[in-house]
């Protein structure tokens, strides 16, 4: 895993906003590619357009019409003489119509090829697929539901409590978990609606839900060379509305031998779909079971934790990829040490369903110290906008061990200082997830905070229970 002197791309477009964006600049930087960043004319003084080699304004505020926007994005690599696009996640991240696109312009588009993109983008083609390819599944429709009477034959087939998926879901978005027959067609539509609404596609599949599980993805490097690597499980149980607020390698309460066979799923998950690039197999784990839930066909947002046990740029491995170089390590070459725990710092407000909290930091100070790293766009008066995802920094702490880790992560959260008018954060929520039994044992699942913690950090279980009663 020496490093390579050359440069896969003379400059890259990173078609992304946020601590992302810079993130992508940054290892750009090391490697002496320059960087082009476009921006929205709200983010027009981001510290990812600041730190660009070259900045450019392809729209307003509104994603749609920035961020989202082919056209504009494509227009500025052209006339910045950008060779490759990288994504980051989110926006454009996993649409393959805008990969073609880039291919179509001769650019080249830092992830999957597009028909491997579309295929793990349809989520019950993807399920499908993986169970072809000898992968564990829940219970469910092979194919979309088209009619409510599919759906209640459905619902009966499989039994509840389940979850209704979007085909083209994301983010945590566009699901819905039903308990009971009587509820089964609403949700149906309502999820249909929502999904067409957020993603232009309201085809809807149903699985059986895995309730008091945990939630653990699978980091995998692919080369367009047939070789896959996995660098290691994360357990991103801590959820609210299905989203991640705290992510940490190795998965805690994983057995040896259940973590080596969500390895060897992933990879041959990678293998039978022919992906290329970073990508994440995500499953869900109860005791010595496993299931598979979807892909993310691009870089996480928690990869940082993966990339401090292992010492790997995953970005940088990203680039070379994508330039058509063959990894550079081999499966044996990979060895985690120790222990990384991410916490997600966003603008919400947890005591109100984690309602956005848009406005100006006074005051943004991220803690320091040995074995720490905060990724983040933010800084002191940064306007926090309406108009995009809250997250404003994620810190990563490592230690030789959990406890360690947990401990250097709970100091670092103490440390960091964050006020501004109208700001509310999570910060107080997750220091309160730290110091609850259920994850200090390592045993928590993702009902930890309906179960557990509740939003404004008091124990949501009975005092009297004892630590993960409620958890299976």
């Amino acid at each position: 895993m020496t490093g390579d002197t050359r440069r896969p791309f003379d400059t890259v477009l990173v078609a992304n906003r946020g601590e992302i964006a810079l993130r992508i600049v940054r290892t750009c930087r090391e490697m002496g590619i320059r960087t082009v960043v476009v921006h929205s004319s709200v983010d027009r003084d981001s510290a990812a357009v600041r730190a660009a080699d070259v900045a450019t304004q392809i729209g307003p505020g509104p994603a749609k019409r920035s961020y989202l926007y082919p056209p504009a994005i494509i227009e500025a690599a052209l006339r910045t003489g950008a060779q490759a696009v990288h994504p980051g996640y989110g926006f454009l991240s996993e649409d393959p119509d805008f990969a073609e696109i880039c291919a179509a312009n001769g650019l080249v588009f830092v992830g999957a090829r597009p028909e491997v993109m579309a295929r793990l983008g349809d989520k019950a083609l993807a399920r499908s697929m993986m169970a072809d390819a000898g992968l564990p599944v829940l219970p469910g429709t092979p194919e979309p539901v088209g009619t409510v009477a599919d759906v209640v034959e459905a619902g009966r087939r499989i039994g509840f409590p389940l979850i209704i998926k979007a085909v083209a879901g994301g983010g945590g978005r566009g699901m819905a978990v039903v308990r009971r027959m009587e509820d089964l067609a609403a949700a149906y539509r309502a999820t249909g609606a929502a999904a067409r609404a957020v993603f232009g596609d309201g085809r809807v599949y149903l699985e059986r839900l895995m309730e008091r599980a945990k939630h653990v993805e699978v980091q995998v490097l692919a080369d367009e060379h047939g070789s896959v690597v996995a660098l290691g499980d994360r357990d991103c149980s801590v959820q609210r509305r299905h989203q991640k607020l705290i992510e940490e390698t190795p998965a805690p309460g994983v057995s040896p031998g259940v973590s080596a066979r969500l390895a060897a799923a992933a990879v041959a998950g990678a293998k039978a779909a022919g992906f290329t690039g970073a990508g994440t197999f995500e499953f869900l784990v109860a005791g010595e079971e496993f299931a598979f839930i979807e892909v993310n066909s691009r870089i996480q947002v928690e990869h940082p934790v993966t990339e401090a046990v292992t010492g790997i740029d995953i970005v940088r491995e990203q680039l070379w990829i994508a330039a058509g170089r063959p990894l550079s390590f081999s499966q044996e070459d990979v060895r985690p040490r120790g222990v990384a725990v991410e916490c997600r710092i966003n603008a919400e407000d947890p005591e109100r369903n984690f309602a956005p909290s848009a406005g100006t930091l006074g005051e943004f100070v991220p803690p320091g110290g040995p074995f720490l790293r905060v990724d983040t766009h933010a800084y002191a008066g940064y306007a926090v906008p309406p108009d995009y995802d809250s997250l404003l920094a994620k810190v990563i702490a490592w230690g030789p061990d959990r406890e360690q880790a947990i401990a250097r992560m709970e100091r670092a959260l103490a440390e960091f200082r964050i006020e501004g008018r109208g700001i509310r954060t999570t910060k107080a929520l997750l220091r309160s997830v730290l110091a609850d039994p259920a994850f200090q044992a390592g045993t928590h699942t993702t009902s930890l905070l309906t179960e557990g913690v509740s939003a404004n950090g008091t124990p949501a279980r009975s005092a009297g229970s004892p630590p993960g009663a409620s958890r299976g």
